[in-house]
Protein backbone atom coordinates (compact mmCIF):
# COMPACT_ATOMS: atom_id res chain seq x y z
CA UNK A 1 0.00 0.00 0.00
CA UNK A 2 1.41 3.42 -0.99
CA UNK A 3 2.35 5.63 1.95
CA UNK A 4 0.34 8.82 2.34
CA UNK A 5 2.13 11.80 0.77
CA UNK A 6 3.15 14.98 2.53
CA UNK A 7 0.43 17.09 0.87
CA UNK A 8 -2.29 14.52 1.54
CA UNK A 9 -1.21 14.20 5.16
CA UNK A 10 -1.34 17.95 5.64
CA UNK A 11 -4.82 18.21 4.07
CA UNK A 12 -6.09 15.33 6.23
CA UNK A 13 -4.61 16.94 9.33
CA UNK A 14 -6.11 20.31 8.41
CA UNK A 15 -9.65 18.96 8.12
CA UNK A 16 -9.26 16.83 11.27
CA UNK A 17 -8.23 19.96 13.14
CA UNK A 18 -11.09 22.03 11.75
CA UNK A 19 -13.70 19.40 12.62
CA UNK A 20 -12.32 19.07 16.14
CA UNK A 21 -12.27 22.86 16.46
CA UNK A 22 -15.96 23.03 15.60
CA UNK A 23 -16.76 20.41 18.23
CA UNK A 24 -14.64 22.22 20.82
CA UNK A 25 -16.70 25.36 20.25
CA UNK A 26 -19.93 23.40 20.66
CA UNK A 27 -18.67 21.83 23.90
CA UNK A 28 -18.03 25.27 25.37
CA UNK A 29 -21.38 26.64 24.20
CA UNK A 30 -23.23 23.71 25.77
CA UNK A 31 -21.31 24.08 29.04
CA UNK A 32 -22.91 27.54 29.47
CA UNK A 33 -19.92 28.49 31.62
CA UNK A 34 -18.36 31.03 29.29
CA UNK A 35 -16.82 31.15 25.83
CA UNK A 36 -13.57 32.31 24.32
CA UNK A 37 -13.62 36.01 23.26
CA UNK A 38 -14.43 35.47 19.58
CA UNK A 39 -17.20 33.02 20.41
CA UNK A 40 -18.70 35.46 22.92
CA UNK A 41 -18.93 37.83 19.94
CA UNK A 42 -20.32 35.10 17.67
CA UNK A 43 -22.95 34.11 20.22
CA UNK A 44 -23.92 37.73 20.87
CA UNK A 45 -24.41 38.35 17.14
CA UNK A 46 -26.39 35.12 16.89
CA UNK A 47 -28.74 36.23 19.66
CA UNK A 48 -29.25 39.69 18.17
CA UNK A 49 -29.70 38.63 14.54
CA UNK A 50 -31.40 35.26 14.99
CA UNK A 51 -28.81 33.68 12.69
CA UNK A 52 -27.46 30.34 13.89
CA UNK A 53 -24.13 30.33 15.71
CA UNK A 54 -22.35 28.43 12.93
CA UNK A 55 -23.59 30.72 10.19
CA UNK A 56 -22.41 33.74 12.18
CA UNK A 57 -18.95 32.15 12.32
CA UNK A 58 -18.98 31.68 8.53
CA UNK A 59 -20.50 35.04 7.55
CA UNK A 60 -18.33 37.08 9.90
CA UNK A 61 -15.26 35.51 8.34
CA UNK A 62 -16.02 37.23 5.02
CA UNK A 63 -15.59 40.88 6.15
CA UNK A 64 -12.61 39.80 8.25
CA UNK A 65 -11.01 38.38 5.09
CA UNK A 66 -11.69 41.69 3.33
CA UNK A 67 -9.62 43.38 6.02
CA UNK A 68 -6.71 41.24 4.84
CA UNK A 69 -6.54 43.26 1.59
CA UNK A 70 -5.07 46.49 3.02
CA UNK A 71 -2.87 44.33 5.27
CA UNK A 72 -1.50 42.53 2.18
CA UNK A 73 -2.34 39.12 3.57
CA UNK A 74 -2.91 36.26 1.14
CA UNK A 75 -5.36 33.48 2.02
CA UNK A 76 -4.33 29.88 1.55
CA UNK A 77 -6.34 26.72 1.04
CA UNK A 78 -6.54 26.32 4.81
CA UNK A 79 -7.96 29.83 5.15
CA UNK A 80 -10.97 29.07 2.95
CA UNK A 81 -11.44 25.65 4.55
CA UNK A 82 -11.35 27.29 7.99
CA UNK A 83 -13.95 29.84 6.91
CA UNK A 84 -16.43 27.20 5.77
CA UNK A 85 -15.84 23.96 7.69
CA UNK A 86 -15.83 25.17 11.30
CA UNK A 87 -19.18 26.94 10.99
CA UNK A 88 -20.95 23.92 9.53
CA UNK A 89 -19.37 21.56 12.07
CA UNK A 90 -20.32 23.69 15.07
CA UNK A 91 -23.92 23.92 13.81
CA UNK A 92 -24.07 20.14 13.43
CA UNK A 93 -22.43 19.52 16.80
CA UNK A 94 -24.83 21.87 18.58
CA UNK A 95 -27.72 19.99 16.97
CA UNK A 96 -26.63 16.63 18.42
CA UNK A 97 -24.94 17.55 21.70
CA UNK A 98 -27.36 17.84 24.63
CA UNK A 99 -26.99 20.88 26.85
CA UNK A 100 -24.99 20.26 29.99
CA UNK A 101 -27.29 19.50 32.92
CA UNK A 102 -25.72 19.85 36.35
CA UNK A 103 -22.32 21.19 37.28
CA UNK A 104 -20.35 17.95 36.57
CA UNK A 105 -21.66 17.73 33.00
CA UNK A 106 -21.11 21.42 32.35
CA UNK A 107 -17.57 21.35 33.75
CA UNK A 108 -16.91 18.23 31.67
CA UNK A 109 -18.02 20.04 28.53
CA UNK A 110 -15.84 23.02 29.43
CA UNK A 111 -12.71 20.95 30.09
CA UNK A 112 -13.28 18.94 26.91
CA UNK A 113 -13.82 22.13 24.94
CA UNK A 114 -10.57 23.76 26.05
CA UNK A 115 -8.50 20.57 25.63
CA UNK A 116 -9.92 19.71 22.21
CA UNK A 117 -9.52 23.33 21.10
CA UNK A 118 -5.82 23.23 21.97
CA UNK A 119 -5.31 20.00 20.01
CA UNK A 120 -7.40 21.25 17.08
CA UNK A 121 -5.43 24.49 16.90
CA UNK A 122 -2.17 22.58 16.82
CA UNK A 123 -3.48 20.33 14.05
CA UNK A 124 -4.82 22.97 11.68
CA UNK A 125 -1.99 25.46 12.18
CA UNK A 126 0.58 22.67 12.05
CA UNK A 127 -0.71 21.60 8.65
CA UNK A 128 0.87 24.77 7.18
CA UNK A 129 -1.90 25.36 4.64
CA UNK A 130 -2.90 28.88 5.65
CA UNK A 131 -4.16 30.58 8.80
CA UNK A 132 -7.80 31.16 9.63
CA UNK A 133 -9.41 34.56 8.95
CA UNK A 134 -9.16 35.71 12.56
CA UNK A 135 -5.59 34.51 13.11
CA UNK A 136 -4.55 36.09 9.81
CA UNK A 137 -6.04 39.42 10.87
CA UNK A 138 -3.75 39.42 13.91
CA UNK A 139 -0.60 38.39 12.04
CA UNK A 140 -1.40 40.80 9.19
CA UNK A 141 -1.63 43.78 11.55
CA UNK A 142 1.70 42.80 13.14
CA UNK A 143 3.38 42.52 9.71
CA UNK A 144 1.90 45.83 8.55
CA UNK A 145 2.86 47.61 11.80
CA UNK A 146 6.03 45.85 13.03
CA UNK A 147 6.36 48.08 16.06
CA UNK A 148 3.28 46.43 17.53
CA UNK A 149 3.80 43.16 19.37
CA UNK A 150 1.72 40.06 18.69
CA UNK A 151 0.69 40.06 22.35
CA UNK A 152 -0.56 43.66 22.18
CA UNK A 153 -2.44 43.14 18.92
CA UNK A 154 -4.03 39.86 19.99
CA UNK A 155 -5.00 41.23 23.40
CA UNK A 156 -6.53 44.36 21.85
CA UNK A 157 -8.54 42.39 19.28
CA UNK A 158 -9.78 39.82 21.77
CA UNK A 159 -10.72 42.35 24.44
CA UNK A 160 -12.59 44.33 21.79
CA UNK A 161 -14.64 41.39 20.50
CA UNK A 162 -15.17 40.16 24.06
CA UNK A 163 -16.58 43.53 25.15
CA UNK A 164 -18.88 43.89 22.17
CA UNK A 165 -19.98 40.26 22.43
CA UNK A 166 -20.79 40.67 26.11
CA UNK A 167 -22.90 43.75 25.38
CA UNK A 168 -24.75 41.74 22.72
CA UNK A 169 -25.56 38.97 25.21
CA UNK A 170 -22.70 36.51 24.69
CA UNK A 171 -21.81 34.21 27.61
CA UNK A 172 -18.84 35.36 29.68
CA UNK A 173 -17.85 33.31 32.70
CA UNK A 174 -15.33 30.98 34.26
CA UNK A 175 -14.98 29.24 30.90
CA UNK A 176 -13.70 32.49 29.38
CA UNK A 177 -11.00 32.67 32.04
CA UNK A 178 -10.19 28.95 31.75
CA UNK A 179 -9.76 29.31 27.99
CA UNK A 180 -7.57 32.40 28.34
CA UNK A 181 -5.30 30.64 30.83
CA UNK A 182 -5.26 27.22 29.20
CA UNK A 183 -5.13 27.74 25.45
CA UNK A 184 -1.59 29.13 25.30
CA UNK A 185 0.11 26.24 27.12
CA UNK A 186 -2.02 23.69 25.23
CA UNK A 187 -1.12 25.10 21.81
CA UNK A 188 2.51 25.28 22.88
CA UNK A 189 2.29 21.59 23.78
CA UNK A 190 0.44 20.35 20.70
CA UNK A 191 1.80 22.57 17.92
CA UNK A 192 5.35 21.12 17.81
CA UNK A 193 3.88 17.60 17.83
CA UNK A 194 1.48 18.39 14.98
CA UNK A 195 3.62 20.56 12.71
CA UNK A 196 4.20 19.08 9.25
CA UNK A 197 6.56 21.11 7.10
CA UNK A 198 5.80 21.29 3.37
CA UNK A 199 8.16 19.20 1.25
CA UNK A 200 9.95 21.39 -1.36
CA UNK A 201 9.04 20.68 -4.98
CA UNK A 202 12.65 19.84 -5.82
CA UNK A 203 12.66 17.19 -3.12
CA UNK A 204 9.34 15.81 -4.34
CA UNK A 205 10.68 15.55 -7.87
CA UNK A 206 13.65 13.51 -6.68
CA UNK A 207 11.46 10.90 -4.97
CA UNK A 208 10.67 7.84 -7.14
Amino acid sequence: MKAIGNRERRVLQLFTGLVLYGFSMAFMVQSDLGLNPWDVFHQGLSKVTGISFGWVVILLGIPILLLWIPLRQRPGFGTIANLVVIGFVVNGALAVLPAGVGIPARVGYLVAGVLVNGLATGLYIGANLGSGPRDGLMTGIVKRFPRLSIRLVRTTIELSVLGVGFLLGGTVGIGTVAYALGIGPLVQLFLPLCTVEPVPRTQLASVD
